[in-house]
Parts: C-alpha cells; sequence; structure tokens
C-alpha cells in the first residue's frame, strides 16, 4: 500500500518532547510507550467512584494495585532501643481492612499526613507478613473532602478535579509509573487528541450513532458519567475490530485476484478408487467439509481455507481426499508437518490407507496409484536424492515433509495443493517459501493452500488470527471412537491416588493395550523447554510445586521400571533423540512392541495408535487447557475405552487446579478453548509472543466482543468491495499503516 501522509503526525511525536526523558523512559521501558498516540490509547484499567471505595476484600497476593480507601488507624512502634521506626497504618473501605508500612526515614511525611479519617489512593505490591496482606512503603496520594489531593513525592501534586468529574482513572501501571502519574501524563498530551484522524468511514460512525475519535479519547480518559465510559469503549472497541477486518478483507480480496490452476475430481481416477476401498463411510461432517474443499480448488483463484476440527475428528482423512484431486487433476500435493515424527506418522498411515495405490511406478502398482514419498531433513543421502528425483520429475504426487521441503533444492513438476498441519508452529516465511515453488509455466500461478489445525478455535480468534482464510469446521468424530474418561489426580494430598494410577496402567496393559506417559521436560544436561508447557502462576500455595523443576521422561522412566511398572516393556520419546531412533520407538510402540511409552508432547498431535488406552499427564498443571485435550486426544481411538490421569501436586484452591478441573469435566474442544482463552492474556492468543510486537487490541477482547468483530468484519467486507485500495478514506489508510508495520504484517498473514 503507497503510504499516506499523516495528518496526525504530532501523535506520532516521541513522548520525551511533551514529557522530558525521565517519564519518557519509565514509559517506553516498562509500558511500551513511545509516542503521544501511543499514549492516548493506554485507557485506563477501572474507574473509581469519588465517595465510592474499593474492595479490599478482592486484592490479588503479589499484584501491583492501586487503591482508594480511608485510614482507620496508624501507630508508630519502636526498636533497636528507639533508634528504629515503624510505622503501621490500617486502611478500610468497610469490605476489609489492610495494613501499609513505612520504615527508617520513610515515616515521618505519612505519619503528618495519614491521619485517621483521611482518603488517599495508595499504591503497592500486595505482601503478606504474619497472615495479614499488606503494602509495604506504598506510594500515595490524598484526596481531599473537595478532590484536591497531595501526592507522597514532594516533587508530585495530584489535581483530582482535574481527572474527572466524579470518576478516578485507574490506569494500568508499573514500578516507578503510578497510576496517578500516568493520569498526569496524559494531561499534559489530551489535547493532542483533537488531532486525532479518525479510521471509521462517516457513513457507518453516524449510521452506528458513534461519537468521532477526539470525543472518544476525551470521554474514556476524562469520563464525567458512566455513560461517558460506556460511549467511548463501545467507538474504541469498534476502531480496533474493523482496522484489523479491513486489513484483513485487503488480504482476502488481493488474494482473490491471484491466478492458480482449477483442480476438479475426475471421475474414474485415483480419488475413487481410494474411496471405494474405504471400509467405513465418511460422516456427513466430512462430506460437508470435503464439498466446500473441492469447491474451492475447482476456481482459478488460490483456495484459503482453515480446516479445524475436534480432536479424532477425521481431519487427516479429509486434506488426503483433497490432495488426491490434485493429483488426479495432474498436479501435486505436499503436506508440511511441524516434527518430524508426526511427518513420519502422516507418511506411514497414508501409505497404509493408500494401499497398492501409494505404489505408482512400482510392480504391484494399482492402475490409477502414485507415489508418496516422505522428505525430511534426517534422511540419508540416497534416499533423499531418490526423493528429490521423484519431485521434480512428477513420479511423486504426494509429498509429506518437515521444513526441508522448503529448502531452495527442492522443485515440484506442478505443486497444486500446500496442506500445512499445525499452522501454529510455522512462521510465514516458511509456508510462503513453500507455496512459491508453485508452477511457473507462462504466469506464475499460486498452489492451493489447506491450513490444519487440531486445535479448536472459537469463532472470534477464528476470525481475528485466521482472518483472511475461509472456515470449515469438523465436529463429527466418526463411528468407533470410544469415550475418554479424564481425572485429577491429586498426588500430593493423596498420594495414594497416584499409586491407583499406575495400577491402572498396569491393568490396562494386562488386558493387552497400551499406554502414555507425557512430563514436560526431557531431562538431560541441556537446558530443554520440551513442549509449550504453561507455568502456572506463582502464587503463595502453589509456590511449593513451582519451586521443584518439572518432571522429566529419563527420570520418570527410570523410575517406572524400577518402581510401580517394573516388568513393562518402556521406552522414551523425545525431540532431541537421533530421528532412526524415534521412528524406531514410534514404530515398535505402534506395532504393540512397547507397552508403556514415556515422551514428552512431542506425541501431542497426529500420534495414532487406537491400541493405546491410557495416558498419565505428569506435572499436568504446567500445560495450557489446549494442549492437555490434544495430549488427552491420543487415547481412545480405538474401540476399548480411554483413560486419561492429569496429576497434579497443586492444592485444591489453586487456579491450576481449577483449569485441570475443566479440562477433566468435558470433552467439548470448543469449550476448552474459551477457556483457554479467557484464562490467558488476549495478546497470547493474537499471537503477540510470535510477531514481537505489542497486540493492536487494547480495548477489544475476542471472547467478550464476538458481536462486535462479526458486524465489523461484515462492514470491512463491504468497504474493501466498493474500493479496494481505500482512495476515498485516508483516515482509514492511516489507521491500517499503523498496523501493518512488518511485524504485524507477519501476524496477520499468520493464515
Amino acid at each position: 500500500m503507497e503510504r499516506v501522509p499523516a495528518l496526525d503526525e504530532s501523535l506520532q511525536e516521541p513522548l520525551k518532547k511533551s514529557l522530558g526523558p525521565a517519564t519518557a523512559k519509565v514509559l517506553a521501558d516498562h509500558l511500551d510507550l513511545h509516542t503521544v498516540g501511543d499514549l492516548l490509547h493506554h485507557y485506563p484499567r477501572r474507574y473509581e467512584e469519588r465517595g465510592q471505595l474499593t474492595r479490599l476484600a478482592e486484592l490479588p497476593l503479589d499484584e501491583d494495585v492501586t487503591v482508594v480507601a480511608q485510614v482507620a488507624d496508624a501507630r508508630v512502634h519502636t526498636f533497636n532501643g528507639g533508634r528504629g521506626k515503624r510505622l503501621e497504618i490500617t486502611i478500610t473501605d468497610g469490605s476489609g481492612r489492610l495494613q501499609l508500612v513505612f520504615f527508617g526515614r520513610g515515616v515521618h511525611r505519612p505519619q503528618k499526613e495519614l491521619l485517621p479519617g483521611s482518603r488517599a489512593m495508595f499504591a503497592g505490591r500486595v505482601s503478606v507478613f504474619n497472615r495479614k496482606l499488606q503494602l509495604a512503603h506504598p506510594s500515595y496520594a490524598k484526596l481531599g473532602g473537595h478532590g484536591d489531593g497531595e501526592a507522597a513525592d514532594a516533587t508530585e501534586s495530584v489535581d483530582v478535579d482535574s481527572w474527572a468529574g466524579a470518576l478516578i482513572p485507574i490506569y494500568p501501571a508499573c514500578k516507578g509509573m503510578e497510576s496517578w502519574k500516568i493520569a498526569k501524563a496524559v494531561d499534559a498530551v489530551l489535547p493532542r487528541a483533537q488531532e486525532a484522524i479518525d479510521p471509521l468511514p462517516p457513513a457507518l460512525r453516524d449510521g452506528r450513532g458513534f461519537v468521532p475519535l477526539p470525543e472518544a479519547l476525551l470521554k474514556i480518559h476524562r469520563p464525567q458519567t458512566k455513560a461517558d465510559v460506556e460511549s467511548a469503549k463501545q467507538r474504541l472497541k469498534w476502531d480496533e475490530a474493523f482496522v484489523l477486518q479491513v486489513a484483513l478483507a485487503r488480504r482476502r480480496f488481493a488474494d482473490t485476484q491471484l491466478p492458480a490452476v482449477a483442480r476438479r475430481p475426475t471421475p474414474g481416477g485415483l480419488l475413487d478408487a481410494f474411496d471405494a476401498r474405504l471400509p467405513f463411510t465418511l460422516t456427513d461432517g466430512q462430506l460437508k467439509v470435503t464439498q466446500e474443499i473441492f469447491d474451492d480448488l475447482a476456481t482459478e483463484h488460490p483456495m484459503h481455507r482453515l480446516l479445524q476440527g475436534e480432536v479424532g475428528s477425521g481431519k487427516t482423512l479429509v486434506a488426503l481426499r483433497a490432495m488426491l484431486t490434485v493429483v488426479d487433476a495432474g498436479g501435486q500435493a505436499a503436506m508440511l508437518a511441524p516434527t518430524e515424527v508426526l511427518a513420519q506418522q502422516h507418511h506411514r498411515s497414508i501409505v497404509e490407507m493408500m494401499g497398492d495405490l501409494a505404489e505408482g511406478g512400482m510392480l504391484g502398482g494399482a492402475e490409477h496409484a502414485t507415489k508418496v514419498v516422505l522428505l525430511t531433513g534426517s534422511m540419508g543421502v540416497a534416499a533423499r536424492r531418490q526423493a528429490l528425483l521423484d519431485l521434480v520429475s512428477g513420479d511423486a504426487g504426494l509429498v509429506i515433509g518437515t521444513h526441508a521441503l522448503i529448502e531452495d533444492k527442492v522443485h515440484f513438476h506442478e505443486l497444486g495443493l500446500v496442506v500445512v498441519d499445525e499452522q501454529h508452529r510455522f512462521g510465514v516465511e516458511q509456508r510462503d517459501a513453500l507455496r512459491a515453488k508453485g508452477p511457473s509455466r507462462g504466469e506464475k500461478r499460486i498452489p492451493h493452500l489447506l491450513v490444519m489445525t487440531a486445535t479448536p478455535i472459537p469463532r472470534t480468534v477464528a476470525m481475528t488470527v485466521f482472518g483472511d482464510l475461509e472456515t470449515s469446521v469438523l465436529d463429527q468424530l466418526p463411528a468407533g471412537r470410544s469415550p475418554i474418561a479424564s481425572h485429577v489426580v491429586p498426588a500430593q494430598d493423596k498420594p495414594h491416588f497416584l499409586a491407583r494410577a499406575w495400577e491402572r496402567v498396569r491393568e490396562e496393559v494386562e488386558k493387552g493395550h497400551q499406554a502414555y506417559v507425557v512430563c514436560p521436560r526431557i531431562g538431560d544436561e541441556q537446558d530443554d523447554n520440551a513442549g509449550s508447557a504453561a507455568k502456572a502462576a506463582k502464587k503463595s500455595a502453589e509456590d511449593e510445586a513451582e519451586k521443584r523443576p518439572p518432571l522429566a521422561v529419563l527420570d520418570v522412566a527410570e523410575q517406572l521400571r524400577r518402581g510401580p511398572l517394573a516388568g513393562l516393556r518402556i521406552e522414551v520419546l523425545h525431540g532431541r533423540m537421533p530421528p532412526d531412533d524415534k521412528d524406531d520407538v514410534m514404530r515398535r510402540f505402534a506395532a504393540g512392541a512397547v507397552d508403556v511409552l514415556v515422551a514428552t508432547t512431542v506425541i501431542e498431535v497426529g500420534v495414532n495408535v487406537p491400541n493405546a488406552t491410557a495416558m498419565v499427564i505428569m506435572d499436568a498443571d504446567r500445560f495450557g487447557v489446549s494442549q492437555l485435550h490434544q495430549l488427552r486426544g491420543r487415547v481412545g481411538r480405538g474401540s476399548a475405552p480411554g483413560l486419561c490421569l492429569l496429576v497434579t501436586e497443586m492444592p485444591e484452591a489453586a487456579p491450576a487446579r481449577a483449569r485441570l478441573g475443566a479440562v477433566a469435566a468435558t470433552l467439548d474442544g470448543f469449550e476448552l478453548s474459551r477457556i483457554d482463552l479467557e484464562q490467558r492474556r488476549e495478546g497470547d492468543v493474537l499471537g503477540q509472543a510470535q510477531s514481537g510486537v505489542r497486540s493492536s487490541l487494547r480495548m477489544l477482547t475476542v471472547i467478550d466482543d464476538e458481536e462486535i468483530i462479526a458486524a465489523a468484519r461484515e462492514e470491512a467486507v463491504s468497504v474493501v468491495r466498493a474500493d479496494p485500495e481505500l482512495t476515498g478514506l485516508p483516515g482509514l489508510r492511516t489507521a491500517l499503516d499503523a498496523l501493518l508495520d512488518k511485524e504485524r504484517e507477519r501476524y496477520l498473514d499468520k493464515g
């Protein structure tokens, strides 16, 4: 997009010009606020009403808080023979009491100012001393009866009346920059809000009755009434949703302009031969989703589709049928898997499903057969050379591989479809590098794209993170799948429960079945972060369980061999094993030659061993909700019922235990993905970690604001359809420029 001159250039001014270098440095280092515009979009977290006190009964431990309360009493204690002083002040709000503590020289000022009956705002970190909550050396700003305030720092004073009529904004703060200091900084730049350029088209703004952007910024920072806050919030949420959806709609529109080769099913071809051999009928869901994919493949523009569904809903089969359709239509199809274990698993299961249809060019191959090749980084030179030759000659219709597929040396005869499995493990550069290998005779044509994710995604996240993809959902499990019973095993509170868990594993093995034991760490000499195990919040009662390192595969396997599972055939599997060893272990486990597989999350996705019926997840609190659901999906894949035991040392009251309880209570992946989203920071969900930049969503929440996101998507589609280049909307183009810096563009291009 050609850059538009920013009409609100003063909002791009560095904060040090307005606030001075010291304040600007704290805001930049701790809150990632660099410009006047950044600060204007740093919204209050909540508002205190003058005369209405905060509930001290609900203070979170070990967090920075800002409270408004009244001094109940103040006492000075001396120690060290009168040389040391400690001032203890009790504040109250009617719901609870909180102790403030000041020592040494810090006693004199608050002793004079914080007299019983006086009211103030206090900011500090909540800690526990003698089983009582306290703030040690809090910053404070006195609130007089008429709103005149005085801050604890000699250089600071707070005029509370200038903040708001009846509402005091409480900002997300940090050490060295309390809420009231941020409010003063906002005061200094607030007049610039008048220069903010409105990104909403006038017809949309007027049609929905929104206030202009400068007015919304004024009302969110300095509201006179609660109605001011609400009208500002609605407006600012719409800005965020609409600008993001316009960016995605423009990407979708641009994709529809790209050329691709239409790939239509061929009657009597490879797909029909494959379908005739299936020992079961496809579910209604699989048929519906397949039709959506086939309709996309039949157009002369590249498909961009997200296929998501429950664990075990048969996504791989749907993807394979799409791949066979492309082979029938003269193209090749590539499946990109995030790990060698998964690539090998996919290759093995696809070859098994296809039988002699996967033996193209070989003696005994079926009439419509093609060749199915595997390409990974660890293959031997001869096997690799043959695989590359099969791809460039066109002998191989299907290839399954890892990042090795992306290398420059890999060339295709005619790549028609790219299937990306587990999209969140890949960066955009990797996906685009593979798609760039599409057919280039004459005009460059883009392969079709099918993205698969095994973790169900709430609709709003699909519209936001994967908003440039059309979405297909598989929510119906194939017939013959067995239910999975899930239970939390509190190893610390009830050690006999853990002993019973190992007995259950032994019972399953005695019935002829197999089991997984999953650990968050490998346990070798290298420092490892195997799996993306989410650390539970470090809060009081949870500290003990957090102090020790996470349980490790190598240690647990050894303990099980010597102890509760002695005599069983136990093997380990983790990401740092040599690829041949990994493949050997997986083959023997799939063949039933291993009773118990102790593994990291390398088995999280795509591993399919129907005879495995039990899973024990150690330190289950270290994993995210969706990850636990994904792991659990490895059992119950055959006719025998599955069992998943979530072992934890967290106490019953810990939030991590509630999370595990939620996983044990339901097998509904979409419900769990909502819970997961509610418990994680919004930015993490939206790819903040991948993009390395602040999420653009400061006011909008993807769980609560589904209606706004859906409506903004509709409006964005109609705006882009009418004016793809947005020539008549300079404010919107300026807002897009701010959103689509290079890093942000990478996040948007995840699809």
